[in-house]
């Protein structure tokens, strides 16, 4: 394996890996085409059946991340989002139908998790994340995903995500810009998302894509990078992506990508 950091890169999680969690030959079968990578192999698919990955929100950014985790054989998921299922949401969140509006969204993504791949165990939790509850949904995780709309739950996420000592990844979308990021705030010298944002944003009135539309092919774009992030830091393919943002202009078709620096004066991390 090589150097980067891994998520369940811990004495528990390691032996829950060589001993807990051998694979099945259906396993085997469902996970071939990850196996003969040389970047994840056996083992790298053992450490992604390890992994307990908190995903927040299962809107439009979680309907990608969320078949995305389950199809790579994260060993258990757990789902974040007290929301129900609205017409508007349709254009962008294919994990839903139209004859699913009016239920909720963290029964119906784990219901569809269920149905694709049997080796996960899902837990729906069918609340919003608050700063009253934050610490007690996302405890005992190796990696947490937020994919909410908002920049004042995104913010509790994240300073949550750094007193728990779990890293990070964030991915947001707004029009035809979407953007995503490793955190590893609870690392010395390494940058939180409110270093990146600050404090202008704890209020919960910032505009969200209800309000500034969105391009749904985009979210599904953002939420598939998300997913890799993710699955990279479990697995620990080089180069840790910590510390970078990777920005899509979905208009232009392009990507860029800038590395973020630590703020010593941060309130969360500093």
């Amino acid at each position: 394996m090589n150097s980067t950091p891994r998520i369940a890169d811990t004495e528990a999680s390691a032996a829950q890996a060589d001993d807990g969690r051998a694979m099945t030959n259906e396993e085997l079968d469902r996970y071939a085409r990850h196996i003969v990578l040389p970047q994840v192999g056996g083992a790298g698919q053992q450490w992604l059946k390890a992994a307990r990955v908190a995903v927040v929100g299962a809107g439009g950014i979680g309907s990608a991340v969320i078949p995305a985790l389950a199809g790579a054989g994260i060993g258990k998921l757990t789902i974040i989002d007290g929301d129900t299922v609205d017409l508007s949401n349709l254009q962008r969140q294919p994990l839903y139908r139209s004859d699913q509006i009016g239920q909720g969204k963290a029964m119906l993504a784990a219901r569809f998790v269920n149905a694709l791949n049997p080796f996960v165990e899902v837990l729906p939790i069918a609340c919003r994340i608050d700063a009253s509850n934050a610490a007690d949904l996302l405890a005992d995780h190796d990696l947490i995903l937020d994919g909410t709309d908002n920049f004042a739950t995104r913010l509790i996420v994240s300073d949550t995500a750094v007193r728990l000592g779990i890293p990070l990844v964030s991915a947001a979308a707004a029009q035809f810009h979407g953007q995503i990021g490793l955190f590893r705030g609870h690392v010395a010298g390494a940058p939180c998302y409110r270093c990146f944002v600050g404090d202008a944003f704890d209020a919960d009135d910032c505009d969200t894509c209800a309000e500034q539309g969105v391009m749904g092919a985009l979210v599904g774009t953002v939420g598939q990078h998300a997913a890799l992030v993710a699955i990279r830091a479990i697995v620990g393919i080089e180069p840790d992506a910590a510390g970078k943002l990777f920005l899509f202009d979905g208009a232009a078709l392009e990507w860029r990508t800038m590395r973020l620096p630590a703020d010593s004066e941060c309130r969360a991390c500093g």
